[in-house]
C-alpha cells in the first residue's frame, strides 16, 4: 500500500523550513500532499500576502522536479480532506516549544474527528527553527533579505509584490 501523508498550512510564502519537512518527509512517505489551508480567520484579516492560487504556483514550482510531491487547496476540515484522499498521516511542522502545544491539542482534535490519520510531528532544520512566514514578511517589509530562508521563486515573488503593492503589504 503507497503510504501517503498530507502536510497542511496557509504556506504564504513557503519558506525553507517548509521544504525541509517536506524533503525529510519524503523519506518515510510515497507521496505528500501539500495542502494550502485557507485559514477563515486570517482571510479575514487580510494578512496574507498571496493569493492561495498564488501559493499553490509557488509550491508547485519549487517541487516541479519531484513527481512524489503534489500540491492542493482544502478551504473546509483538515480530517475531511485526509478522509477523501485515503491518507495514512499529518505532518506538522514544530520549530520552537512553542508550537508543541498548540499542534498537540490540533493533533488532538485531529484524532478525534479522524482516528485512521495519524499526525507526525517533525522538527525543522536547526539553523531554520527560527524561521516563520510572519517574521519573514516582516524582516522583507522593512527592506530586509529573506533570501536565505525561502526558494529564489519565492524571494523574487515577495520582491515583486513589494514594489507593486507596497504599503499595502
Amino acid at each position: 500500500m503507497k503510504k501517503v501523508a498530507i502536510y497542511p498550512g496557509s504556506f504564504d510564502p513557503i519558506t525553507n523550513g517548509h521544504i525541509d519537512i517536506i524533503e525529510r518527509s519524503l523519506r518515510i512517505f510515497d507521496e505528500v500532499i501539500v495542502v494550502v489551508a485557507i485559514n477563515l480567520r486570517k482571510m479575514n484579516q487580510k494578512n496574507w500576502w498571496f493569493h492561495p492560487t498564488e501559493r499553490l504556483d509557488l509550491i508547485r514550482d519549487v517541487f516541479k522536479d519531484e513527481k512524489r510531491v503534489k500540491v492542493d487547496i482544502c478551504d473546509g476540515l483538515i480530517m475531511d480532506y485526509a478522509k477523501k484522499k485515503n491518507v495514512q498521516a499529518v505532518l506538522r511542522g514544530l520549530r520552537a516549544a512553542g508550537d508543541f502545544e498548540t499542534e498537540f491539542m490540533m493533533a488532538a482534535i485531529n484524532r478525534e474527528l479522524n482516528e485512521e490519520v495519524e499526525t507526525v510531528f517533525m522538527t525543522t532544520g536547526k539553523n531554520l527553527f527560527f524561521v516563520s512566514s510572519t517574521v519573514l514578511k516582516e524582516v522583507a517589509a522593512f527592506g530586509g533579505s529573506i533570501s536565505s530562508y525561502v526558494p529564489k521563486q519565492v524571494s523574487r515573488a515577495v520582491q515583486k509584490k513589494l514594489k507593486t503593492e507596497g504599503e499595502q503589504i
